[in-house]
């Protein structure tokens, strides 16, 4: 089952909840909010939708709510790729494709992983 989509705003959140899990809100208002200049309630509104999408969920612990994510490190990130390509890319990896092969830092590590990523990619596009 597909998941509602979520915000840049929401994103940042729940990659900082991902990492810092499990998180109080008091402790995710000081850590995330309080940098982005957002009060303690506004990050509880953030979170509260970000369970009532199923991202997150929470249990008591001492008389506090704790979060966590219902999903792991890797796919909060797909997820933002997945955004970012269709909502500010129209859905075409091409100007990303360029952007990286300006990019002057791009390490060994990352071309081969690159490199890996197309292999694959043809791979699939045989078998189909």
């Amino acid at each position: 089952m597909r998941r509602k989509t979520i915000g840049d705003q929401e994103l940042a959140l729940l990659q900082y909840i991902v990492e810092n899990q499990p998180t109080s809100v008091g402790e995710v208002a000081i850590g995330f909010g309080e940098a982005r200049g957002l009060a303690r309630s506004t990050v509880l509104t953030m979170m509260e939708r970000l369970r009532n999408k199923g991202y997150l969920q929470r249990a008591q612990h001492a008389g506090v709510y704790r979060y966590e994510a219902t999903t792991e490190q890797h796919d909060v990130v797909n997820s933002a790729v997945g955004s970012f390509v269709e909502k500010t890319l129209q859905g075409s990896i091409t100007p990303f494709v360029a952007w990286m092969s300006e990019k002057a830092e791009v390490s060994d590590n990352e071309l081969a992983e690159l490199e890996a990523l197309v292999a694959r990619l043809q791979s699939q596009r045989r078998e189909d």
